[in-house]
This record gives C-alpha cells, structure tokens and sequence, in this order.
C-alpha cells in the first residue's frame, strides 16, 4: 500500500475558457509560459497532444518533425520537466470529420496512419514511449453508416501497424462513450484492454482511464482503475469529476463528489500505481467564470485534494477497516469513512 506520485497536465489545461455553448473568455496563454508555470504549481511532466509539440506539422517534413521535437525536449530539460506522452490528435482535421482509422474513405485513412506515425516519431525525439489514443471520432452518428465488426479490425489493426512501427512504444487507449460522436466503438476499460487482444503484441496496449468519461458510461472511476490494474493495464490516468450524464465537463477533481475522488485515490494507493514509472494526469478546465489571473486553480487545487485525499487514506485503521468487513458490517464502515472525509 505505497503509491509512488508525480503529476502532469497537458497544456491545454490553461486554456481560454471556451466551452460547446459560449466562444472565449480569457487571453491566451504562450506555450512557453504555460511551460514556466508547471513547477510553480506542483507539477513535474507535461501531457501533449502531436500538435501541442510540432505545431502545424501537417506542413512538415519528417526532418523538420522531429528537429522541433528536439527544441521542445531541449526546453523541457530546461524546466525540469519531462514528457508523460504524446497523443496524435486525429479529430480536428477536415480528414478526420468520419474517424479516423474508421474513416469510410481509405485516403482518410491512410492520413490518420500517417499522422499516427508521425506522433510516434515526436515522441521517441521527446523520450517518452506512450502513446495516448483518445478515439474522439472513432464512431459514428448513424449505425447504418459503419459496420461495427469492421470498424474494430480497422482499429486493431492500425494499433498493430503502429506497433510495428516502433518496437518501443507502448499504446494508452482512453475510452469514452460519447462525444464528440454519438456512438464511440471503444467506449469503456473492458473494450480497450479486449482490443488489445486483436493486435500484433497485446502486451503493449493498455488504457488510460479518465475519471469524468468513466462516469459518463454510467461507470465508477475507481472500479474501472481496479479493473485494469487487475490486468496489469493501466498506464496513465486522467482525473477530473464529472456532474452527471453532461457533457465532458472536466471539473477539478473531487469537486463535485469527494468519496468518489477518495475511491479512486486509494486503489491508486493500495495497488502501488506509479511504482512502475506512472503519472497521476489531471484532465481538468479553469471554469469558465475564473478571470485570467486565477485561471490556473483548478490544477494545483485537484493536485492539492489528490494529495490531502491520500493521507487521509493513508490514515485510516485498517486493522479496523478489515475487521468490520470481516462481521460484515458495512453500515458502520460507512460512517468510518464519512468521519475520515469529513473530519469527525
């Protein structure tokens, strides 16, 4: 029962506060300063999408790639900071408006290939060998419009081209059930760990599991994270909390349902994540309401919650915790919790 904690955020977690119904709010903020910022704040790695790392490297050459991903490194060893992963961001492109890998056209298809080994390339240059797959348009709005069978060879078989691409990289899928499409095809832990099953190595495909998606299956967090540390899978994480069946709202963690966080927290904890060289990420947004000088908040208050949740797991009799499971006592052992949570 020794986690071993370090944090990261992706940069786009300092954003403008633009959110699906309203434009921004806030002034934008360089990639560098967003960089100078992290270590003020707590934290150690930094998440980043293709893009994030080569900006408008769709006009690039492979040279040119992976030369800017080297000044990136070269600023990231200047900060202190290394890079948890790299994720090819294959939902914004006019070639990605029906998927991807699941594109009906076979041209789109070869473009998000190529963009995917173009990810790998930014991210042996960065020293990292994660790869985070988020399927954002992976799906689709009509049944009719794709066959699902297909759609999931297609999938298994662009990982397995990716794998083959670099021996060295392992492949993070983060399932979600919805949004931007309205079916996603690997919508849950159980789907993306069973797909790994369909590629050429299934030892290098886990998951990386975000609270607020996990919540929008219908599913608790916590038990998803126990799922695949059952299997040895899970690779990165993404806190955040989630109000409900809305949108991604990606609020700070713990802020709408504090058991919820604490459970999550402690199977991190009891199963030693993080020993292997695994991040704690947050996934979280300033409010749109927050003015620009506090729109960093969000981030060093979940990494602060993180951190005060688990030593008051870390706390607890679990002598105690163990005997009342034991006489099956489960109300009392209900109210044990509450007390530590709420101090009583």
């Amino acid at each position: 029962m020794a986690g071993d904690f370090r944090f990261t955020f992706g940069p786009w977690n300092i954003h403008e506060g633009a959110d699906p119904f309203g434009p921004t709010v806030r002034s934008s903020v360089a990639f560098g300063t967003k960089l100078d910022l992290y270590k003020k704040l707590g934290f150690d790695g930094v998440q980043l999408h293709d893009d994030d790392a080569v900006p408008d490297l769709n006009d690039l050459s492979a040279k040119q790639i992976v030369a800017a991903a080297s000044e990136l490194k070269k600023a990231l060893d200047e900060h202190g900071l290394v890079a948890e992963f790299v994720a090819p961001r294959l939902w914004e492109d006019p070639r990605t408006i029906d998927g991807g890998f699941t594109n009906n056209d076979p041209a789109n298809r070869a473009y998000a290939m190529d963009r995917a080994k173009k990810t790998i390339d930014i991210a042996r240059a960065l020293g990292t060998k994660l790869i985070v797959l988020w399927f954002a348009r992976e799906g689709t709005y009509f049944r009719e419009a794709k066959d699902s069978r297909t759609a999931t060879l297609q999938i298994a078989e662009a990982l397995t081209r990716m794998l083959d691409y670099d021996p060295q990289i392992k492949i993070a899928i983060e399932p979600k059930p919805n949004e931007p499409m309205d079916v996603n095809y690997i919508p849950t832990t159980g789907h993306a760990i069973a797909l790994g099953a369909l590629t050429s190595d299934p030892s290098r495909i886990g998951v990386n599991i975000e609270s607020a998606h996990a919540i929008l299956a219908g599913l608790d967090p916590s038990d998803e994270m126990g799922f695949a540390l059952a299997h040895g899978k899970l690779w990165s994480v993404h806190l955040n909390d989630q109000n409900g069946l809305k949108f991604d709202e990606d609020k700070s963690f713990a802020s709408v349902d504090i058991r919820r966080a604490f459970n999550q927290v402690r199977v991190l904890d009891r199963h030693d994540y993080g020993k292997n060289g695994e991040w704690v990420g947050l996934d979280v947004k300033a409010l749109r309401t927050q003015k620009d000088a506090a729109a960093t908040k969000h981030l060093s208050n979940s990494r602060e919650v993180f951190l005060r949740l688990l030593e008051i797991s870390r706390a607890m009799d679990e002598s105690a915790v163990q005997a009342m499971i034991a006489e099956r006592d489960y109300e009392e052992l209900d109210l044990y919790i509450t007390h530590a949570l709420i101090g009583g």
